[in-house]
């Protein structure tokens, strides 16, 4: 889309806007009141808070006339029952005391009958009237009853005790005579003396006391009642329930008032109005229930919700669709104020060039060329003119060069068709010459927007980006990702050429002897004077890489087709790998096997080239080492045949394992002899695998397949338990005690459970562990010296006792060699087998001698073969040797039949 452009603005921007004067500042605080999107939502505001106080106003005033009017109805009530229980007790008091008179005048016998003749008793179906003689027995009734006796009942008591002169209402009770609920009301009897002659009693069920209770008055839920003056209730009527016994707290039920409050007996708060009944001790209770006295008032109350909810809502509402289209408004107006304001300066803070340009038209409809309208102090920047200049210039006249480079016509392409061009370039005018560049142009009304940016560091970086990902941190030479595009690169461009190049694959011979016992610090050091040296040796276009660890590829464009030809270069790099290097303050030797291939003699792609390069050089490392071998169709038979080795011994293991007879894993043993007298002190067990289809397999071979296989762990776990359990056998069979000494592996010694899996061997063969003797080498010490040493102490502490093996094959330090928990060095045997006649392998075994008894250590030579051997480390004080001499590795058999004779080794010097 186009957009209008904004007037160019001529005042600098600072760096903050100034602090606005008071006046200002609560001038822009009235005109947002003033806005429609915030003046009409207050107003709003007023609104509904005026209708809500009306209806709370309305709601509260007929609650309180709702109360009121309850109140009133309550006070009514309990007027008309005070009147009605006034006149019910009136006259039952009437008959008490006629009854009382008759018994005075005509004895208890007759006075029934008189006051019957003469009507004055009242129905017997509501009433019960009775007389009870001095002795509490009821002498006359009617109707006519058995005979009661009373004497221990309250109101007998109470007449006996005293003349009230008042009548007694007794609680609600039952009888002898009368299983259903009644309340009893007495007087006393005198005599002619005036002395204590009976009672005059009218039983009355309490329900005629309630009788009056009218649902169209009291309601459902209301309440009507007697209390008497001890507080407990004679008859109480809620709703059609009739009941008695309750006992209410006087105290709180004043006299001839209206209160609000919960009531027995279901909790329930009414409206209670109470009256005294003065001259019988008896209380009148009326209640209506506030929910049915209220409910009238709760109808209209949600009603006066309703409606304000629903006032409120509509005006909301319409409020809120108003005040969202006034602030839609608003916020365009704003945004386009702003937007002219943000524009200048935004330019101005921006690190990007703005060229705002106009479009100069041609006669013939197109462009002729840009004028420029206004600019920001960075565009002065990268232009090297100040705006003032700039402006009205034509854009071609001030930068011809862009008619050329296509940014002019980029530009008039965006002007006629719209769109947005982007594209970076590298600037050739002055002041950006030498720089990178980003412009991106967009149309406006009347012609274009362009903004420049420098891009130079980014670009930088990137360039820095790229090279990390393509080379190799520590020696800086092409990495494998770099050594695969420029593989492919070449392959292509010889196909093309019909021309030939080389692949060498190169692996340095003992780097991990220097990296495990020097540290990796001093192995990266060799990497670097290594790679240093073979890139001395190439020529400008060949590609060194390093593709990973100690493996190095060279890449060789060009070359003849003949691959000899390039045997002198190989050979010049085997030298330069081979000589000496300073690393860690010690001068140390490295090799190198390699391999080579041609293309296309060899391989069509990469991935073959790599592969068989690959195969060739370890057919070279198979070949002795340090030199280099051609690839040959036969090699990668090789890897196969690995492979299939690899599997025959992992079966032949799973079979051993379980059990199976014939699973082609044995252990034989090389006896160990005392250079001094002769005996045998010890043997030594020597994995052998005999392959059921090739036989015998040496363990050159097989030994360091299970090693790259992890499959040591198991075979080396196996061997221990096994050469246990033959030693324990030995010993059982009344043979001579010796040690059994057994190899660990790297992978094996690294394992954390080592040490918990030499003790579970010792502990289920029964072996005494100073029977046991594990050799490890130097190189695999000084892995991790410090874990190393950890482990053989604990191996120590167990009893068992550790050689080195191999002994000045590695790197290790004296210091270190001092803090091993060891008992024994052992002669590699490539120092002992030129030992007649090699001065040097001499020297090495006399100083290895004697710093193994410097140490309190003693010595042993392994691959003595010789007496010539036998002799020199005799006479240079060797404690021990094995070797072909003695015996070759033998089965145990043999072992028990050496043991049995006590056979000893007596050298030729002494024979002699």
């Amino acid at each position: 889309m186009n957009a209008r452009l904004p007037a160019p603005r001529r005042s600098a921007i600072v760096s903050g806007p100034p602090a606005a004067p008071p006046r200002a500042r609560l001038g822009r605080k009235l005109s947002l009141v003033l806005e429609t999107y915030v003046a009409l939502p207050l107003f709003a505001l007023v609104l509904v808070a005026a209708l809500w106080t009306t209806a709370f106003h309305f709601i509260d005033k007929e609650q309180r006339d709702a109360r009121q009017a309850a109140r009133d109805d309550t006070r009514e009530l309990v007027d008309t029952y005070e009147a009605q229980m006034a006149r019910s007790l009136a006259g039952i008091d009437q008959t008490l005391k006629l009854l009382k008179y008759a018994v005075e005048q005509d004895g208890a016998s007759g006075a029934l009958a008189t006051l019957r003749r003469q009507s004055l008793l009242p129905p017997s179906v509501l009433f019960t009237v009775a007389v009870a003689n001095r002795d509490g027995l009821v002498v006359a009734s009617n109707p006519p009853a058995r005979p009661l006796d009373v004497s221990r009942v309250t109101y007998f008591l109470v007449h006996r005790a005293a003349d009230g002169g008042v009548p007694y209402v007794s609680q609600t009770l039952t009888d002898r005579t009368k299983a259903e609920p009644h309340l009893h009301f007495t007087r006393r009897i005198n005599d002619a003396s005036g002395r204590f002659a009976g009672v005059a009693i009218v039983e009355v069920d309490p329900g005629y006391f309630t009788s009056a209770y009218e649902h169209g008055r009291e309601g459902e839920r209301g309440l009507l009642g007697l209390v008497g003056a001890d507080g407990v209730v004679r008859a109480l009527r809620v709703g059609e329930q009739t009941s008695w016994g309750q006992r209410i707290d006087l105290a709180r039920l004043p006299d001839g008032q209206v209160s609000l409050a919960p009531t027995i007996p279901d909790g329930l708060t009414r409206f209670l109005g109470v009256r005294r009944l003065h001259g019988y001790g008896l209380i009148a209770i009326v209640g209506l229930d506030a929910d049915e006295q209220m409910a009238g008032f709760a109808r209209q109350r949600s009603a006066w919700l309703a409606g304000a909810g629903i006032g409120t809502a509509v005006l909301l509402l319409v409020v809120t669709l108003v005040s969202a289209w006034s602030w839609q408004v608003a916020r365009s107006r704003r945004r386009e104020r702003r937007a002219q304001e943000t524009y200048a300066a935004a330019s101005e803070a921006s690190v990007d060039a703005f060229f705002v340009l106009r479009t100069v038209w041609a006669a013939d409809g197109t462009v002729a060329d840009f004028a420029i309208e206004a600019t920001n102090s960075r565009a002065e920047e990268m232009a090297g003119l100040p705006k003032e200049a700039m402006r009205g210039m034509l854009l071609c006249e001030m930068l011809p060069s862009y008619r050329r480079n296509g940014i002019f016509d980029a530009a008039a392409k965006v002007a006629l068709e719209g769109g947005v061009d982007q594209a970076e370039w590298h600037a050739q005018a002055y002041p950006m010459r030498g720089r990178w560049l980003h412009r991106q142009v967009v149309p406006v009304e009347g012609g274009v927007v362009a903004i420049v940016r420098d891009i130079t560091e980014r670009k930088q970086a990137e360039e820095r980006i790229v090279h990390m990902a393509h080379h190799d941190d520590l020696t800086g030479l092409p990495n494998r990702t770099l050594l695969r595009l420029r593989l492919e690169q070449n392959i292509a461009q010889a196909a093309h050429k019909g021309w030939s190049l080389a692949l060498v694959f190169v692996d340095l011979d003992g780097f991990k002897l220097i990296n495990d016992g020097l540290g990796h610090n001093a192995g990266d050091e060799l990497l670097k004077v290594v790679g240093k040296r073979m890139r001395a040796c190439l020529r400008r276009g060949d590609t060194l890489a390093r593709f990973g660890g100690d493996e190095f590829v060279l890449l060789l464009p060009g070359v003849g087709a003949k691959a000899q030809s390039l045997a002198p270069l190989l050979e010049k790099l085997r030298q330069a790998v081979h000589a000496p290097v300073q690393v860690a303050g010690q001068s140390v030797q490295v090799s190198c096997s390699m391999g080579v291939v041609m293309y296309p003699r060899d391989g069509l792609d990469a991935n073959t080239l790599l592969m068989n390069a690959d195969a060739a050089m370890y057919r070279a490392k198979d070949g002795g080492r340090n030199n280099y071998q051609f690839y040959a169709r036969e090699m990668n038979a090789s890897g196969e045949e690995n492979l299939i080795l690899l599997d025959g011994l992992r079966q032949s293991l799973e079979a051993t394992l379980a059990g199976a007879p014939g699973g082609g894993l044995s252990l034989c043993y090389q006896p160990k002899v005392d250079l001094k007298t002769g005996r045998v002190f010890g043997v030594e067990a020597l994995l052998r695998w005999h392959h059921p289809e090739h036989g015998p397999v040496s363990p050159q071979r097989f030994i360091g397949l299970a090693e790259e296989s992890g499959m040591i762990v198991e075979l080396g776990e196996w061997a221990l338990r096994t050469a246990c359990r033959q030693n324990q056998a030995w010993r059982a069979a009344g043979l001579p005690p010796i040690t059994v000494s057994v190899n660990v592996s790297p992978r094996q010694f690294e394992e954390r459970k080592l040490v918990a899996r030499v003790a579970a061997a010792l502990r289920d063969s029964g072996l005494p562990p100073d029977a046991l003797e594990l050799e490890v080498t130097e190189s695999l010490i000084m892995r991790d010296l410090a874990q190393s040493v950890a482990k053989m102490r604990d191996l120590e502490a167990m009893g068992v006792s550790l050689s080195i093996d191999d002994f000045g094959t590695g790197y290790s330090s004296l210091s270190a060699l001092k803090s091993f928990p060891i008992s024994r060095l052992k002669i590699d045997k490539s120092f002992v087998s030129e030992l007649a006649a090699n001065p040097d392998d001499q020297a090495i075994a006399m100083a290895v001698i004697s710093l193994g008894h410097k140490l309190h250590l003693r010595v042993i030579a392994e691959g003595v073969e010789t007496e010539e051997q036998c002799a020199f480390l005799r006479a240079n004080d060797c404690d021990e040797m094995q070797g072909y001499l003695f015996s070759r590795p033998v089965p145990p058999a043999r072992i028990a039949e050496l043991l049995a004779t006590a056979q000893q080794f007596v050298p030729a010097e002494v024979a002699a």
